[in-house]
C-alpha cells in the first residue's frame, strides 16, 4: 500500500510538471509583440493650396509589431510619395487648426495603411504621429 502511494505521488508530480511545461510553451507563443516606431526622414516639405505657401512636417509611423519594421522601411519611398501627394492637395487654411491637423492625420494614416495593404497584403501601420508640423 505504501509503495503504491509513493508510486502514485511520483506519477502525479511527473504529470503535473509536464502540464506546467506545456503551459509555459503556450504562454511564450502568445507573448505580445513589441511596439515600434519608424521615422520618415528627412522632413516632408511641400507646397499647399491657398494662402499658406507650404507645410513642413516630420512623421513617425507606429506599428504594434516590431517585426514589421523592415517592411515599413522597404516601402518608405512609396509611403513618402503618398504623403507628398496628400499634403500638396490640402488647403493651407484648413490644416492650420487643431481639428484640421487631426483630420489630416487620420486621412494620412488611412492612406498609408492602404499603401502597405497594396504592397505587403497587411496594413502594417497602426498609427501616425506628426512630431513637427509647420504651415506657413
Amino acid at each position: 500500500m505504501r509503495f503504491s502511494t509513493l508510486l502514485l505521488s511520483a506519477a502525479l508530480v511527473l504529470f503535473t510538471s509536464i502540464l506546467f511545461a506545456a503551459d509555459w510553451e503556450i504562454d511564450d507563443a502568445k507573448a505580445p509583440a513589441t511596439m515600434a516606431y519608424y521615422e520618415l526622414s528627412p522632413s516632408i516639405v511641400v507646397n499647399v493650396k491657398g494662402r499658406a505657401k507650404y507645410i513642413r512636417c516630420d512623421v513617425q509611423l507606429m506599428t504594434r509589431d516590431e517585426a514589421k519594421l523592415p517592411a515599413i522601411s522597404l516601402h518608405a519611398p512609396a509611403l513618402r510619395h503618398e504623403l507628398i501627394l496628400l499634403l500638396s492637395d490640402q488647403q493651407g487654411t484648413d490644416i492650420r487648426t487643431s481639428k484640421g491637423k487631426e483630420k489630416l492625420r487620420k486621412i494620412a494614416l488611412k492612406s498609408l495603411k492602404g499603401v502597405m495593404k497594396a504592397q505587403v497584403g497587411d496594413e502594417t501601420i497602426d498609427d501616425l504621429f506628426f512630431t513637427t508640423y509647420l504651415v506657413q
